[in-house]
């Protein structure tokens, strides 16, 4: 009789247990099927909203219509039409964006051309008068201090900015002040005579 008992009470246990169960899983189902009803309006995204955008570069100014995101890398290549700094990383990680914002060196890949509205922009295409290169273009042509070429108006124009900070002293500041430009051809050396032909003011480097 005892075990008669005991049996119906194990089964009425399983009972309960499968069907609390069975509950258990309807709900869950019903929660996640249900749709959430919003309390507040979502924000509505401005990203592909355009903005005009007025760049002075090279001494021109160029009005563009651009969204917020644009960078100014972008901008001087997308918009402007200006090609000489080049997309190499997109990171800041290799130097071959470097174009000049008020004469200081900066990446152009991680800045908004909306950031330099009111800055003097100066890039490869702009140092040169006219015919006449640059005494640092001409001392890169001099010195052969480049090989396929892709980095090598990013070197230029950061090596220009350089010499006007006036802080490198002697080949090993010039490294090192220069180290934020990469060349993967490996023009290092002559790279490193070209702005040294600059510091010193030599006759050659503007051949």
């Amino acid at each position: 009789m005892k075990f008669r008992l005991r049996r119906r009470r194990l089964g009425q246990l399983m009972l309960v247990s499968t069907v609390a169960t069975t509950l258990s899983s309807f709900a869950e189902k019903t929660v996640a099927q249900t749709p959430i009803k919003r309390t507040t309006p979502m924000l509505k995204s401005s990203i592909s909203e355009t903005m005009k955008v007025t760049l002075q570069v090279n001494g021109t100014k160029h009005s563009l219509q651009i969204e917020p995101r644009v960078t100014l890398l972008d901008a001087l290549r997308e918009y402007i039409g200006l090609t000489g700094s080049k997309k190499g990383c997109d990171h800041a990680q290799c130097g071959a964006c470097t174009v000049l914002v008020d004469g200081q060196r900066i990446n152009s890949c991680l800045t908004f051309a909306i950031m330099h509205t009111d800055a003097a922009i100066t890039t490869i295409e702009g140092l040169a008068q006219g015919d006449n290169l640059h005494p640092m273009q001409a001392a890169f042509v001099a010195r052969d201090a480049f090989q396929c070429g892709y980095c090598t108006p990013g070197q230029i124009c950061s090596a220009v900015s350089l010499v006007n900070e006036g802080h490198a002293k002697s080949d090993d500041d010039i490294r090192e002040l220069m180290s934020g430009n990469i060349c993967r051809c490996g023009a290092y050396p002559n790279i490193v005579a070209a702005v040294r032909d600059v510091l010193e003011g030599k006759k050659d480097a503007a051949v």
